[in-house]
């Protein structure tokens, strides 16, 4: 791919909006979205078992069973180059063996390393609770819906998180397993037909301690 990055750190910052219109010529192909999800996943999460999951949504006909579960976020939908929605996969212990595999395949951990830390990390998974679980996952999954939004705007394009959508029955509609795969939130991403508006956000000192 050709298309030249955005890398003012500052201006991908500073310039993010929460975009609620889109212009809909402007689609987004697989190789420059793949490009996209993989800087995501360079996010960090809980002994990097990485629970989250993908379901990009840019057909027409996705796009059309997606519209009557975000009822209040029409112009999203209709408008946006592809709408991401973002799970936890509550199974992601089940990766660990290729995870910390494909570490020791490519010299990025010793395999004694790997070898002590993974009946550790299995071991501890299998005592959390359901909730426990859950909340650790979604933890790992706002750090990456993060990273996405901000590697979206590293490639021109423009975000909106969204979490007032039917989550009881997104991963139905999708062909998931409910009881495994638990939504996080929505993302809609296309390039914007305006600038958005910028907020207010609480000076530092009125929300930081220093001790």
């Amino acid at each position: 791919m050709n298309k030249t990055l955005i890398n003012d750190f500052n201006e991908i910052v500073t310039g993010r909006r929460s975009i609620r219109n889109y212009d809909p010529a402007v689609k987004i192909s697989r190789e420059e979205m793949t490009e996209i999800l993989t800087t995501a996943t360079l996010a960090p999460s809980s002994v990097n078992l990485q629970p989250w999951r993908f379901v990009v949504i840019d057909s027409p006909e996705g796009k059309a069973t997606l519209a009557p579960l975000a009822k209040f976020n029409q112009n999203q939908v209709a408008t946006s180059a592809a709408m991401i929605a973002v799970f936890a996969d509550m199974n992601s212990i089940d990766y660990a063996d290729e995870i910390y595999g494909k570490a020791v395949e490519q010299g990025l951990m010793p395999a004694e390393v790997r070898d002590a830390q993974l009946p550790a990390i299995k071991g501890l998974v299998s005592t959390l609770s359901p909730e426990q679980l859950k909340e650790m996952n979604l933890i790992d999954a706002g750090l990456v819906s993060m990273q996405l939004m901000l590697a979206a705007r590293a490639h021109g394009y423009d975000t909106n998180p969204i979490g007032g959508y039917e989550k009881d029955q997104i991963a139905e509609a999708f062909g998931m397993d409910k009881e495994r795969y638990y939504p996080v939130m929505l993302i809609s991403i296309g390039k914007a037909i305006d600038k958005g508006y910028q907020s207010v956000r609480l000076p530092v000192d009125a929300i930081t301690e220093w001790k």
